[in-house]
């Protein structure tokens, strides 16, 4: 293997580079122009992909959070012009009815500019280079790698006691479900809370659960501590199934609480 070598580029030396080796960024993406004239100042780098789409790219030779809106600016110009431009760079084939696309080309970026990165609602890309040279060539040679922006975190479930109550198919087998709660809620107004979770009610004493409501579609089981202490599910399909059930969380409530 060849021994090579690490080197630095002035930023005009890297963006020669960059638009000289388009295909290095992505297979298929064709430079167009540089140092376009916006209202924003000069578009480092102006590019169409295999799908005809313009893209923008913005350069910086060193890690520097302040591209990020750099390149949202020119985004912003190009988007707004795309007929335009479209028209200018006929001979590129530009599909104005493709969505802009913004690429970001660094040495490195920061957590904070990664982070900004994935709330943007727009096609976006980074970057990092580095530009090698091997020791018995003069030729600089750029290598870019993508760097994975991360992903929106998952919107947190919320539930709701009503929508656990809905899932009950059965209009008797709510109403039995719902006088019940209604019941043990009576026991001690102050202490006991119920809490919908994914797929049952959860039912507390003092904060520690003493049993959990799992509705179904035409009954709902209600589980809780047995006489020997074991943790039980009991289905009830009638109000005379309660009757058990009634003593059992009367006596955890005593226990628990």
């Amino acid at each position: 293997m060849k021994k090579y070598k690490t080197v630095k580029v002035a930023e005009k030396e890297l963006e020669d580079l960059i638009r000289q080796g388009s295909d290095l960024i992505e297979e298929g993406l064709v430079y167009i122009d540089h140092q376009r004239i916006t209202d924003r100042g000069p578009l480092d780098i102006l590019f169409v992909d295999s799908a005809k789409a313009l893209v923008v790219a913005e350069l910086k030779i060193v890690e520097d959070d302040t591209m990020l809106v750099q390149g949202i600016d020119y985004y912003d110009y190009v988007s707004r012009n795309i007929e335009a431009l479209a028209r200018v760079y006929k001979e590129f084939d530009v599909d104005p009815r493709q969505s802009v696309r913004l690429f970001l080309i660094a040495s490195s970026f920061s957590v904070s500019l990664l982070n900004r990165c994935k709330w943007i609602d727009i096609p976006i890309s980074l970057f990092t280079h580095k530009c090698i040279q091997f020791e018995d060539s003069e030729e600089i040679i750029p290598i870019l790698s993508e760097v994975t922006i991360p992903s929106l975190p998952e919107a947190p479930e919320v539930h709701s006691i009503e929508d656990r109550l809905n899932y009950i198919t059965n209009p008797d087998v709510r109403r039995t479900v719902e006088e019940f709660l209604s019941e043990i809620k009576s026991w001690d107004e102050a202490r006991i809370l119920f809490e919908p979770t994914k797929d049952s009610i959860s039912l507390k004493i003092s904060g520690r659960v003493f049993s959990y409501i799992h509705p179904r579609r035409k009954h709902f089981l209600v589980a809780t501590y047995d006489n020997e202490g074991k943790w039980t599910g009991f289905p009830i399909n009638q109000e005379e199934d309660l009757e058990s059930v009634r003593v059992l969380l009367k006596s955890n409530i005593e226990r628990l609480g």
